[in-house]
């Protein structure tokens, strides 16, 4: 077959892909110059609430896809309807991947409503260091059964880490425990690559201890104030490696990448999400 005929022959299989919702995520990897990277909204909270409708279109035009949302006072959907949040992203060319939330109220509802509108995971974003080992061992109960009940509604659960889990304490890595203890075929992992740095442990080797566990990561830099506490900044003014990281990562398992800053120094909310939005441009995973 001439090689014509064979490119002409995959760019109409790809065509018919695109045809069909399923594949579309597929096609858009295959396509050059179609990386998808996303930004979880903590980032920008306190001008979402001043003028919501504005910060989703620089938002979009700062080069992001993907939403990541957190629940606040105007809930998961930032006081819309969960269609109506979909049909909103969906002006503005964007997709809402995931969302952190509080899992002890109303979580069948949650994965319910993620999945209606086409949501991948519903996430844990906290759960704080604790006395015991034992209680790390509980959350991982809690999580294969929060686990259950997004698989019975066709999308997953995953935990988001902070520097804690990853402390050493009697009984083992908090971390680890909640790894080891989880069911793989319900429970994911978020990496935020900030907070394990930022206790002392290297993304890769976790990378490779838990391989296709960690699906999706914060991409979110570390500096540090005069006084020596951690911080997070502008993606390329820190001292985070993400070339290899994010490359290790997706090897190993990453599919989302959300740019997340929590601390403004200099800048704003708003010209932090235009000066992350140029950085995630310029990388490669």
């Amino acid at each position: 077959m001439s090689h014509s005929r064979r490119s002409f022959l995959r760019n109409t299989a790809l065509a018919g892909m695109a045809m069909s919702v399923p594949f579309r995520n597929e096609l858009l990897a295959l396509a050059p110059g179609k990386k998808q990277f996303g930004i979880q909204l903590w980032t920008v909270k306190e001008a979402l609430y001043r003028d919501t409708a504005s910060v989703f279109k620089l938002i979009a035009d700062s080069g992001f896809k993907q939403i990541e949302s957190f629940e606040g006072d105007k809930g998961i959907f930032w006081g819309m309807k969960n269609t109506e949040f979909k049909k909103t992203m969906d002006g503005y060319g964007m997709k809402m991947i995931s969302t952190h939330c509080d899992i002890e109220k109303d979580f069948e509802r949650k994965a319910a409503q993620a999945a209606e509108i086409g949501m991948s995971y519903l996430i844990c974003p906290h759960k704080g260091a604790q006395p015991s080992i034992d209680d790390f061992k509980r959350f991982a109960d809690q999580f294969n059964k929060c686990g259950e009940i997004c698989k019975k509604n066709g999308i997953r659960f995953a935990y988001h880490n902070h520097d804690y889990s990853f402390k050493a304490m009697p009984g083992g890595i908090p971390q680890d425990v909640m790894m080891d203890l989880t069911d793989p075929h319900l429970v994911d992992f978020e990496m935020d690559i900030f907070w394990v740095t930022a206790a002392g442990v290297n993304p890769i080797d976790y990378f490779n201890k838990y391989p296709n566990r960690f699906t999706l990561c914060h991409v979110k830099d570390l500096t540090k104030t005069a006084n020596g506490e951690v911080e997070s900044c502008v993606i390329g003014k820190g001292t985070i490696d993400f070339k290899n990281i994010l490359h290790a990562g997706a090897a190993k398992g990453l599919k989302y990448f959300f740019a997340e800053q929590e601390a403004y120094t200099g800048s704003s909310e708003l010209g932090c999400t235009k000066d992350n939005g140029a950085a995630m441009s310029k990388m490669t995973w």
